[in-house]
């Protein structure tokens, strides 16, 4: 036991943990080389060493634990001298080759990687087996007709996935892995082609791979017109299109389309939008920055703080504003990181939006219409007689029969001078009770009343 004013370490040999405590936050500066030698000490030994400071009234007891077996090393100890509890951690850390392969791991860490081997052959054999199965399903799919992608059965895999779960993966992790798993079943069963706003490297791509994997087909396509376009000749399987911002609202082309095209909903994704600087150069050398308008919009504030001059150059997309920085020193982009990853540009500031809760919604667009999954909403679009209160009442009848409406937007029907279609989100499916009872007293309230969908409610991102 070693005294220092009122601290005290306990570095016996043969004790479990290595301990410092402290009463005085006024003096914490003066333990700061003893604690660095317990922390030198527990890193040798494998050991735990923790740290227990009192402070004032004022503030809560707390505890700090440096755990050489824990990754990062520390947790806890939220106060202002948290710095230099974790500088000599971090010096202990270097000193002793923290996450280096020392010999004496050797032996062990050998082991563990050939205990890897074997679990990655029985994965790799399992992957396989289950690979054997979803080819039969994709001849059974092919005699009886029915659609390659099946939004409620990718719904209810991901959400059993997730309950079978018990660690330590993170739920997002496992379903990422089965994203790509049921991309490459995709591929078994028949080659599926999803179109996309193009080009290569927007957020309508970035949405799409996130939703479909890497072993589906992907068509960028010029405009969100022209994937309607493509989903109801059937040149594509399904068609993913921004529907709806949270900081610009709704996407106007997106609700137009669904006015002239008879196509399903049958799925929604909810993306975060994370802009990234993006160039050949450094960024002392950026002389210009290339992006979409709306972009521009979304980080004026970091550009305004970052840059004392800079020209802007408005261009098409962001996916575009990539490939022109591609081929230019000085000029920057500002867009996805897959744009970065198609484009070869090294990414200089990432999430540099000026909203850190930036999202897009995105629906994917079908022929054909989807089951139940259990947790459905529902998009309608319709319109009003021309009179007092038309509107209110198809409301109310929604109401009455506990449909629950989570979105409405609107938009001129350019056929006659003032009459709008009206946009409308909903909990539930169309095929429930009391939707089959609600839409049928609403029609009596409407113009025209169509169902666009009934989709896989999407999580929000957390």
């Amino acid at each position: 036991t070693v005294h220092l004013g009122t601290h005290l370490v306990n570095c016996a040999d043969k004790c479990p943990t290595i301990s410092a405590y402290t009463n005085d936050t006024q003096s914490n500066h003066l333990a700061i080389p003893l604690l660095h030698s317990a922390a030198l000490r527990c890193l040798y030994t494998q050991r735990r060493l923790t740290i227990y400071t009192r402070v004032p009234p004022r503030l809560q007891q707390s505890r700090f634990r440096f755990d050489r077996r824990a990754p990062g090393g520390y947790k806890g100890f939220p106060f202002s001298y948290g710095a230099w509890a974790r500088m000599f951690c971090a010096r202990a850390a270097v000193r002793c080759g923290m996450g280096s392969e020392k010999n004496t791991n050797k032996p062990k860490l050998e082991t563990l990687r050939r205990q890897i081997d074997r679990l990655d052959e029985q994965i790799v054999e399992l992957l396989n087996k289950r690979a054997e199965v979803v080819v039969k399903i994709g001849k059974a799919k092919h005699l009886d007709g029915g659609p390659i992608y099946v939004p409620e059965r990718e719904h209810a895999v991901l959400n059993r996935i997730t309950e079978l779960n018990r660690g330590p993966l993170h739920d997002q992790s496992l379903r990422a892995i089965y994203r790509e798993l049921m991309s490459g079943s995709f591929a078994l069963e028949k080659a599926l082609r999803v179109g996309y706003l193009g080009p290569e490297g927007s957020f309508s791509h970035l949405a799409a791979q996130n939703k479909f994997g890497s072993s589906v087909e992907y068509r960028p396509l010029a405009d969100i017109r022209a994937v309607f376009d493509e989903v109801a000749r059937r040149h594509c399987d399904l068609g993913l299109v921004p529907v709806e911002r949270n900081i610009g609202g709704g996407v106007i082309d997106t609700l137009d389309s669904f006015i002239e095209h008879n196509v399903h909903i049958c799925a929604e994704i909810i993306t975060p939008i994370h802009l990234n600087l993006m160039a050949r150069c450094t960024f002392e050398k950026i002389n210009a920055v290339a992006s979409k308008p709306e972009v521009f919009a979304q980080c004026r504030d970091w550009l305004t703080t970052s840059f004392k001059h800079i020209d802007l150059m408005p261009v098409a997309s962001s996916a575009k504003a990539a490939e022109m920085a591609a081929s230019t020193e000085a000029l920057a982009a500002i867009g996805s990181s897959l744009a970065a990853e198609l484009y070869g540009l090294n990414i200089v500031f990432a999430n540099i939006e000026d909203n850190p809760n930036n999202m897009t919604r995105f629906l994917v667009i079908s022929k054909t219409p989807t089951s139940r999954s259990g947790q459905d909403k529902t998009a309608l679009m319709f319109t009003t007689a021309h009179r007092a209160g038309a509107l209110v009442e198809v409301l109310n009848v929604f109401a009455d029969n506990g449909i629950n409406l989570t979105n409405i937007d609107t938009r001129p029907s350019k056929r006659r001078n003032w009459e709008y279609y009206f946009f409308v989100d909903a909990e539930g499916h169309f095929e429930d009770p009391n939707f089959i009872k609600g839409l049928d007293e609403a029609k009596a309230h409407c113009g025209e009343l169509h169902v666009l969908g009934s989709f896989p409610r999407a999580e929000v991102p957390g």
